[in-house]
This record gives structure tokens, sequence and C-alpha cells, in this order.
């Protein structure tokens, strides 16, 4: 780290916990204090996320410094999932308590920086709190921030924003979710009267090009190589908005493989063999400190927990998923965090960039029909920088077994689904 990008105790809090920043850390600081659009891609477990929150902290803390930290939001962060930003909520606490303390041992005045959550989630007494009193750092989802925009409390609130972070962006681009969210920057920008600095944060993206036209809403993007050779931006067209996109690539070593029943698969699994794809799981579990299960409907994720809670012992697995209450939600992930489930079976609600602790072992029941999909739920083990992801593929019929084996041929390539952005 430099002195020159951060404040003496956002470092020092910084090298109390890492021995030097990893790569997309350093690369992306520099360009995020330069204030210009950032688009971050490095493989899950690099580090992306404290990059891009890390930059604008300290930004807040020298506004709070230097002239006092006005009860408004400054920074919003925007994310696929509801478990990812109630994760990254608390995720954030660790740095804003460790940097109050460096503060507090330089005899500095201390700056308190809030960072709340706002999702279908949130209880009305907190919303309540965060109509009087504004985080500076907001934490939602695209539709409760479309839902923010349409009211008058929401928009006075969003009015103050200057730096949007758009997390796993790729999930985004190429849905309609996707276009939803980008309709919902540009009204956001409209209203806070200025042009937003815009950070993009993605893990596995087929086209980083693609992914920034999507962040900017323009053609024009720049690339920076890593290490990186961040771009004068007073050398670039003025008109255009430009990016700097910092590109470590997807990939990291992969512990990958693909298990076949001893019966032969057919185009609808049979009774006898989901017993044997149920041993072997309750097999793996047990060899393994925490497993995460993959699967792609929720009426069989509460199906393959019930048996595996037969075989592991009530109490031992959990189920994960969205049409469960946010309560059952919060005691998965905690439990999960803690190492205090031997499995947890999940769909698609636990998929993204979400720090769940400890994983050994992910395994994946059917073919998880992309290989980003791949990558990201496999992603949830090893999920550091030193650590290697291991994951399990489980084909349910012979069609899931030719699928299973092209993403496994693609993933060991390096090939990604390309991202189709609708206009």
């Amino acid at each position: 780290m430099s002195d020159a990008l951060f404040h003496p105790a956002v470092e020092a809090w910084f090298r109390t916990g890492f021995a030097a920043p990893s790569p997309v850390q350093a690369a992306a600081w520099p360009a995020i204090a330069q204030g210009g659009h950032t688009l971050l891609a490095a493989p899950t477990g690099s580090g992306k996320t404290l990059a891009a929150f890390l930059a604008v902290i300290d930004g807040l803390l020298h506004e709070g410094l230097e002239r006092g930290l006005p009860d408004r939001t400054r920074i919003l962060y925007v994310s696929p999932l509801k478990a990812l930003s109630t994760d990254i909520q608390l995720n954030l606490q660790r740095p804003l308590s460790g940097i109050a303390d460096q503060l507090s041992a330089r005899g500095l005045p201390p700056i308190e920086i809030r960072a709340w959550v706002r999702t279908g989630d949130t209880p009305q007494s907190e919303r309540e709190r965060m109509r009087r009193l504004p985080p500076h750092i907001l934490v939602t989802t695209p539709e409760s921030l479309y839902i923010l925009l349409t009211s008058a409390s929401g928009r006075d609130m969003l009015g103050t924003v200057r730096t949007v972070i758009l997390d796993e962006i790729h999930a985004l681009a190429g849905s309609k979710r996707g276009a939803h969210l980008a309709l919902s920057l540009e009204w956001l920008e409209a209203l806070a009267g200025r042009p937003l600095q815009r950070i993009g944060i993605s893990a596995t993206q087929g086209s980083v090009t693609d992914v920034a036209h999507f962040l900017l809403g323009t053609q024009e993007t720049r690339s920076a190589d890593v290490p990186p050779a961040i771009h004068d931006r007073s050398s670039l067209d003025t008109q255009e908005p430009s990016c700097t996109i910092i590109d470590l690539g997807h990939s990291r070593h992969l512990d990958l493989g693909l298990e076949l029943p001893a019966s032969h698969l057919e185009a609808v699994m049979a009774g006898e063999v989901w017993g044997e794809l149920y041993d072997r799981l309750a097999d793996l579990a047990l060899a393994h400190r925490t497993t995460l299960i993959f699967v792609n409907t929720r009426r069989l994720a509460e199906r393959v927990a019930h048996h595996l809670s037969e075989h592991l012992g009530e109490g031992a697995v959990m189920t994960h998923h969205g049409s469960l209450a946010w309560e059952h939600r919060r005691e998965a992930e905690g439990r999960l965090k803690a190492g205090a489930l031997q499995a947890l079976v999940a769909t698609a609600s636990l998929e993204l960039g979400i720090d769940i602790g400890d994983i050994d072992l992910v395994c994946q029941l059917g073919s998880p029909r992309s290989v980003a999909a791949l990558l990201q739920r496999v992603g949830r083990s090893g999920h550091a920088l030193a650590a290697t992801p291991k994951g399990q593929l489980f084909p349910l019929s012979r069609d899931d077994l030719a699928e299973c084996t092209a993403l496994l041929a693609a993933a060991r390539t390096r090939r990604l689904d390309r991202i189709r952005i609708p206009h």
C-alpha cells in the first residue's frame, strides 16, 4: 500500500490483517482513487470486494476528517442476491471497526461511517431508521433500488450518492434484471444531478469489454495490464466516460471431478440410484469438515436435505433457497460460517461471491447449465487466495452427463459462456 493513496489509519488497519495487497487490489486502488469508472475482473477469492470498498471507505474518512461527514448516503452497493447483501454488510464492519480503532490510537476524532442493508428482508423498524438517519454506505439489490427510487424518501436518500458498486455484475448483465438495473442507474444519475463513479466487480465473464459496456452504458473502455498501466484520464475524450478494466482473468487452479453411480444412468434416475447418491453424499460429507451441495430446484433441495439428515443426523444438515423465511436463511448462513453444519443444500441463492467460511467441498447435483455457474459454485470452497476450490459433479441423467462433461472440459481449458446483453 502507498501512503499517497490511503490515510495512515486505513493503511495501518490493512497491515494488521494482510501481508500485502492482492494483485487486483494493487491494481484497483490507484484507478478508483482517481475517481474513474473501474471494472475489476478476477477469480473468486482474490479480494475484489475489499479492493472496491477500502478505496471508497478511505474517501469517506478523508471527508470526515477534513470537513465532517454529513448524514448523507455517499456509496451505493448493489448485489444480485439478498444473502450476498447481508454478507457484505457484516464483512464491512471489520474494516470500519478496525479503522476506528486506528483513529483512536492516533488521537484523531472518531468518524462514524454507517453501512446498512436495505432489501426485501429488512424489517420496517430498520427502514424507518434509514429514513431518519441515512447510512453512508447503502447495501441493496436491484429490485430494492428500484423501489427506493419510486418513493420520495428513497429519492431523498439516494440523491446524494457519488459512487455505485455493482458486485457480480456478470450475473446481471445478460438478463432482464440487468436491463431493469441499467434503467435504475440512469434514473439514479439523473436524480444525483452529476456523473456517478461506477465500479463493477466480476469473477466469471466471457468478455470484459461487454461487461464494461453494460457498466457504463457506453462503447468506450480502456484496458489495464496487471501490473496495471493506469491510463491518464486527461488524455481521454472528455465527452465520453472511460473505464479502466483490470482483468486478471477468471481462472484458478481447481480440483474438479465427475462422479457416476454404479448403476447405469437413464433418461430419468431410478429410485435405487437415488439411494446410491445419498449414500455417497453422506460419505463425502463425513470425510470433509463442511460440504456445500448445490441443486437446481427448491423441491430437490428439500428432498436431498431430508435424506441426508437421515444419514448424518438432525441438525447436521440445513437448506437454503429463496422460498425460505429470512430467519431460516440467516440461521443457515450463520451456522455454515461457524462450521456448525456438516452439509448445507442450496440453490443459486448461495452461488455468488458470499464469504461462507471454510467450505471443504462443493457437490453439484445435475448440470449447473453454464460454465460461469460451475465456477461460481465450486468457488464457494477454498474461498481464499492460497486455497484450491474442490468440486464434484453428479449427473442425474444421460443428458446431464453430456452437459457436465462439456462443462468440465470448458472449465479446464478456461473457456466461458458469452454474455449476451439485451438491447
